[in-house]
């Protein structure tokens, strides 16, 4: 992502407009401190300082208990000046500007618990080992809480007409932002909405997933509203998902996944990475799909990831392979990508999208089969077909999840140690914390979060 000052020209700046730095923690809530914008340079080689023990903190609010950084360390924020982005003010509020950060400790080296290092590792060494890039989208689905406005149809224009002046705001924020928003349209459940951005290298693809919520939730704000990206508001709605497109292309650009001869029109390297993908499925979603609520979601006839395995134009498939248009000629090659629709907001998109390359990275080092395509809706198979294709086969809960990442052991070690106990500490903890509440009130609960 390229960087941005936003449209400064457009309005006067204040000396003392604030600028965030943050980071995105394990529980993928965005945190920092703030200064002064004009006092950025005065920090841009040193950062500010951060306290590690902020990364235990929990989406609910406490402090994970026990964690493995107790009261003692320090860290720096460090600003990454290629994501500084700004949304102009308004009569509601004053801009939004922020920085996004790497964490480093206090001598300069990459401090191990850093999301954007988790990435950037992983991209490293998939163009080390195999002279891979990765190209990638976050396409985010939302609720805006609205019981002062009826519920309109589905897909409806009524009710993208009844979002704005949200909907226009809130792609020109983006725009602002650097985002690259692509479609604004109404979902199936109420007040639901998703955003498709352009693709970009891997981390300033993740990089524009933490901005886009901060992006949403700061118009929806300014008009009197909240927007929610939980994972699911109402147990009998559909929830809201974020799926993850990945690319595989090489040094020029071109496309690595295309093959006009293979099954899907997927070449090996594409067949290779989606099985790896697939068969470490049920620890990945420990990382992707990270909330409480968000195993409900992942269910069967629910239009989500009721099926491990990969599918052609099927939205029951955890990695789904969109239609490649040929309408006016359009290139199928620069189209094809692999969709995991596993994920959801409460997951740390630098982690998120890091564990599919890493997996990936371990189909791609076995050489493992192609995985078979399910061309047809899953509820219709039989029981030898369920069991092929994975039907109903995720986790059923964040607590199962979490001990599928601790018996992967390939997927949990490509956390460095450290990061694996704050992370599983984090989320024991928030599991614990909802323990005694029924899933309804889990569902507002984190709703008021995400």
């Amino acid at each position: 992502m390229g960087q941005r000052h936003g449209h400064r020209e457009d309005a006067e700046v204040s000396e003392t407009e604030l600028l965030a730095l943050v980071c995105c923690d394990l529980a993928a809530i965005v945190r920092g401190r703030s200064l002064a914008a004009e006092q950025l340079a005065e920090h841009l080689h040193t950062g500010i300082g951060w306290v590690p023990a902020n990364h235990a903190l929990t989406a609910l609010g406490p402090l994970a208990e026990p964690n493995p950084f107790g009261s003692t360390g320090d860290l720096r924020l460090l600003p990454d000046p290629a994501t500084r982005m700004r949304v102009s003010p308004s009569a509601e509020a004053p801009a939004l500007e922020l920085i996004l950060c790497d964490l480093l400790e206090i001598d300069g080296r990459p401090w191990e618990c850093c999301p954007r290092r988790f990435l950037r590792d992983a991209l490293a060494d998939m163009e080390r080992e195999f002279d891979i890039r990765v190209a990638a989208s976050f396409e985010h689905e939302f609720q805006l809480m609205r019981d002062d406005v009826p519920v309109s149809l589905p897909f409806s224009l009524e009710a993208q007409r009844r979002a704005e002046p949200f909907a226009t705001n809130v792609m020109d924020a983006l725009t602002q932002a650097d985002v690259r928003p692509e479609r604004f349209f109404p979902e199936f459940a109420a007040h639901q909405f998703e955003i498709p951005v352009a693709p970009a290298n891997g981390l300033a693809a993740a990089d524009r997933a933490v901005i886009l919520r901060e992006v949403v939730r700061e118009v929806a704000r300014r008009e009197g509203m909240r927007a929610t990206f939980v994972p699911l508001l109402n147990p009998d709605e559909a929830g809201n998902g974020v799926h993850i497109h990945i690319s595989l292309i090489d040094a020029a650009g071109s496309s690595l996944l295309f093959d006009a001869g293979g099954a899907g029109a997927l070449s090996e390297v594409g067949e290779r990475f989606a099985a790896g993908i697939l068969k470490h499925a049920r620890a990945l979603t420990a990382l992707t799909a990270a909330s409480p609520v968000s195993a409900m979601r992942l269910q069967p006839h629910r239009w989500s990831a009721g099926a491990v395995c990969l599918g052609r134009q099927n939205r029951e498939a955890l990695l789904r392979l969109p239609p490649l248009v040929t309408l006016a000629g359009a290139d199928p090659a620069a189209q094809l990508r692999l969709e995991y629709r596993g994920a959801d907001a409460s997951a740390n998109p630098y982690l998120a999208l890091g564990a599919l390359i890493r997996a990936g990275l371990e189909g791609l080092r076995a050489q493992l089969p192609a995985p078979p395509i399910l061309e047809e809706d899953p509820a219709g198979l039989d029981a030898a077909g369920a069991e092929r294709f994975g039907l109903g086969a995720l986790p059923a809960s964040l607590e199962e999840a979490l001990g599928e990442l601790e018996r992967d052991e390939a997927v949990r070690a490509w956390l460095p140690p450290l990061l694996y106990d704050a992370y599983a500490s984090v989320k024991r903890a928030e599991l614990a914390a909802v323990s005694e509440l029924d899933l309804a009130d889990v569902c507002r609960r984190y709703a008021g979060v995400y």
